[in-house]
């Protein structure tokens, strides 16, 4: 085991660990033999109190030469931050995620319950579940989600159940509170939630199926994770109705999207190249 005491993205010691850094490497779909390589050579050559954005950022360049893909991949953390800077990309990212997964999708309702009315993020509902909730976004690395937010998304499901979705549960739906986030939760809220019923959605969160496999599986990678990809683009695109990579996928005139948004031809092709290159990756999880 390393000896070599890192900063984690809260600020708190820990040993560095050569294994879990090939994980990350490998879920990116680096191959065995290129993750291993990269954690050795990292391993030995950081000293104590590196960060680990910035063993990130050495294993990202490294990675880069060997295997751009999973490069790109290995981006999925931080392009999710830089959905921001606020909440509002992170819900409507949300909505796609869910509407990619056969739900039907409603955003920022006023739902009325039998005491008094909640404002909720998301309803989303298929055949069998409705999942109605909150979406916390972070644009800061290491911020958890704590337990003061699955109290208040329960405590509304007590009100607004029988109420709002008295229709769906007389034809027999599960009617599910869920808490979204681009972050983790604390111990607490884990326990809490499981205790009460309340869907949890996060970084690897439920364990080995979490957010970003939910992401890989249908490949529903934000478009701020490909590498040419600006922060000033963000209104741009989002306004044209377009928050996933595989979006760019779908232009049909280059030359007239590229007037519509105002940015120029040759930016815009370099990222349905890259676009292309994430669609054509294979998918690294089988199941969700």
């Amino acid at each position: 085991m390393s000896t070599i005491k890192i900063i984690d993205s809260a600020g708190k010691e820990e040993l560095f660990s050569a294994h879990k850094l090939e994980r990350s490497l490998k879920r990116a779909g680096a191959s065995n033999l290129v993750a291993r390589q990269i954690a050795q050579k990292i391993e030995n050559q950081i000293k104590d109190g590196v960060t680990t954005s910035e063993i990130f950022k050495i294993a990202r360049q490294e990675l880069s030469k060997e295997q751009p893909q999973a490069a790109v991949k290995f981006n999925l953390k931080l392009a999710m931050r830089n959905l921001g800077p606020d909440g509002f990309s992170f819900e409507k990212y949300v909505k796609q995620l869910f509407v990619n997964y056969g739900f039907s999708v409603k955003t920022n309702q006023y739902i009325s319950g039998r005491c008094v009315a909640y404002e909720t993020d998301i309803v989303a509902e298929d055949e069998d579940t409705v999942y109605f909730g909150e979406c916390k976004y972070h644009n800061q690395a290491g911020i958890r989600v704590d337990l003061t937010v699955c109290m208040k998304i329960f405590a509304a499901a007590m009100d607004v159940c029988e109420n709002y979705f008295k229709d769906q549960i007389k034809i027999g739906k599960k009617i599910i509170p869920i808490v979204i986030t681009n972050a983790k939760f604390t111990t607490q809220a884990i326990k809490y939630s499981e205790c009460q019923g309340i869907k949890l959605l996060g970084w690897n969160y439920p364990k080995n199926n979490g957010l970003e496999k939910m992401i890989e599986v249908k490949k529903l990678y934000p478009i701020t994770i490909l590498p040419s990809f600006k922060s000033y683009a963000k209104e741009a695109f989002g306004e044209a109705g377009m928050i996933l990579a595989k979006d760019l996928l779908e232009i049909k005139d280059i030359e007239n999207f590229s007037k519509k948004i105002g940015l120029p031809v040759s930016k815009i092709t370099i990222l349905i190249k890259e676009a292309e290159m994430l669609s054509n990756s294979s998918a690294i999880v089988k199941s969700f």
